[in-house]
């Protein structure tokens, strides 16, 4: 429970917001809990761009699109994470241009987090429902153009969401001390969450679709499975085991990032000091650091590089050419 209001801005006696002191207690495990998760997930996110960067076997189209998930991830835990012990502060006293170019980076890391959701979605599809084209089709130099693309619009989606605020900054605010922001809320929803997920959802149901055709097939001991273009094909069990296991990563990116829009939808804003956004954004927060840890229990070649990483093996000569398959 909150104690008694005072303002932010005593001064400011008639504009000022209204300043709740919480419990000591309460103030310093909110500190301890989002600095955690800040340090781990940083830590968590650099073994991973480490390993996949350094190790010349994890230079995959499929592995570029889990660096560039990771970089995304590792923002999140350096920049974003930190900043949000601010806004469980009931005052705001950053100003209002600070206020919207906080927004700013979560927008831009956020959507990045989608698309590379989607583009390892795409990978799986073709992997699967297409593996004799998947090797000219998806390629290391496409994905790298695929993945400073996403970036680029992700950075202008960003800006562009958030132009009036940043033209405007403090515009919507009620009252000095307050970090409000307003969106187009339908379109963030479309274009951040209902199109790319439901591409996301789609894609994986025609992979699991033919993933159980392939499995019925193997258990028949039939080599190949004649799909829909009749065109007859096998996919190899290890792209099967990665479809499985980057499901895994999807539907876990699913559960965390789909309560915050629902709430969008449900019509709450975004204003400091609301529980309920505060405990959603922090949900979203928690998946950067969700998927590392999923790695070390689904990728042995993760947990490899680690060990090499932590022993500083990786430092010796041609480390780089280790096997960690």
């Amino acid at each position: 429970m909150m104690e008694e209001a005072e303002l932010c801005f005593p001064h400011l006696l008639n504009v000022s917001c209204k300043k709740y002191k919480r419990p000591h207690s309460e103030t310093m495990v909110v500190y301890i809990v989002l600095c955690s998760f800040s340090s781990l997930t940083v830590v968590l996110n650099v073994l991973v761009i480490i390993s996949i960067s350094h190790f010349r076997q994890l230079h995959t189209p499929t592995n570029l699109l889990l660096l560039s998930l990771a970089v995304s991830d590792f923002l999140v835990g350096l920049l974003v994470m930190p900043f949000q012990i601010l806004l469980t502060e009931p005052c705001w006293f950053l100003g209002d241009l600070v206020c919207v170019l906080f927004y700013l980076l979560p927008f831009i890391t956020l959507c990045a987090s989608v698309v590379n959701m989607v583009l390892i979605s795409v990978d799986r599809y073709v992997a699967i429902c297409d593996p004799l084209h998947y090797p000219t089709r998806i390629t290391p130099n496409r994905v790298q153009i695929c993945v400073v693309l996403c970036w680029i619009y992700c950075v202008f989606y960003s800006f562009l969401i958030l132009y009036d605020n940043l033209k405007q900054p403090g515009r919507y605010n009620s009252c000095y001390g307050e970090c409000v922001i307003n969106i187009i809320g339908a379109v963030d929803i479309v274009l951040v969450f209902i199109i790319p997920v439901s591409a996301i959802i789609i894609l994986y149901m025609r992979v699991f679709v033919v993933a159980v055709s392939q499995a019925r097939a193997m258990h028949s001991h039939i080599a190949a499975v004649t799909l829909q273009r009749s065109v007859t094909v096998t996919v190899k069990k290890s792209e099967m085991k990665a479809a499985r296991n980057l499901g895994v990563v999807v539907a876990v990116f699913l559960m965390c990032y789909c309560p915050s829009y629902c709430v969008s939808l449900s019509g709450s804003e975004l204003t400091i000091g609301s529980s309920t956004n505060v405990i959603m954004f922090f949900l979203v927060l928690f998946n950067s650091c969700l998927n590392p840890i999923i790695y070390t229990f689904l990728y042995p070649w993760f947990r490899k590089s680690v060990k090499l990483i932590v022993t500083l093996e990786i430092l010796q000569p041609n480390s780089c050419m280790i096997n960690v398959l």
